[in-house]
């Protein structure tokens, strides 16, 4: 899967229970599985090359030129504190919006889109995977599968994105 675009998914709809169904994007950080809500998703690209920035926080691997828009790209296992790992193959970068800007996730893989009904979604222990409370949403149960929700407003909102240079604006 190289590239997932938001618009050609159907959006997120109810079931006859009136229940609501979330429609996610799931990526894998190590053995973890993350969600993260496909209405934020622009798009999901293969591993491109990185320019670094001086000073940048620790957790800002770098920008990237995305067709003419300069990105940042946030290594979220360094914003979760979690070993580096070589990148392979199935690193991803999944492009999100958030407050008219465009951002890269750097990810180990993008496993799929899936549908779940928000009652299999539980409120989050205070720390999941090395995670703090505080980012995490909820955990989706899906059979034999734990998917930790992502709060990325809250990792947006709590993080020093604006010691960097100002992002672009999606014109």
């Amino acid at each position: 899967m190289s590239q997932v675009h938001a618009s050609s998914l159907s959006p997120i709809g109810t079931n006859d229970a009136d229940n609501k169904i979330l429609q996610l994007v799931t990526f894998k950080l190590g053995e973890e599985e993350f969600a993260v809500d496909i209405l934020i998703v622009s798009e999901i690209i293969r591993l491109v090359q990185i320019t670094p920035v001086p000073h940048a926080p620790h957790f800002i691997e770098g920008v990237i030129n995305l067709r003419g828009r300069v990105l940042p790209v946030v290594g979220l296992r360094k914003r979760f504190h979690m070993p580096e790992v070589e990148q392979t193959d199935q690193t991803r970068i999944i492009v999100m919006m958030w407050e008219n800007q465009l951002v890269g996730f750097l990810v180990d893989s993008v496993s799929e889109v899936l549908r779940i009904p928000s009652n299999t979604v539980e409120n989050a222990p205070p720390v999941v995977a090395g995670v703090g409370a505080e980012y995490i949403e909820g955990v989706g149960k899906l059979d034999d599968r734990l998917l930790i929700l992502l709060n990325m407003g809250f990792l947006f909102a709590n993080s020093e994105m604006s010691e960097t240079a100002p992002m672009p604006t999606v014109q």
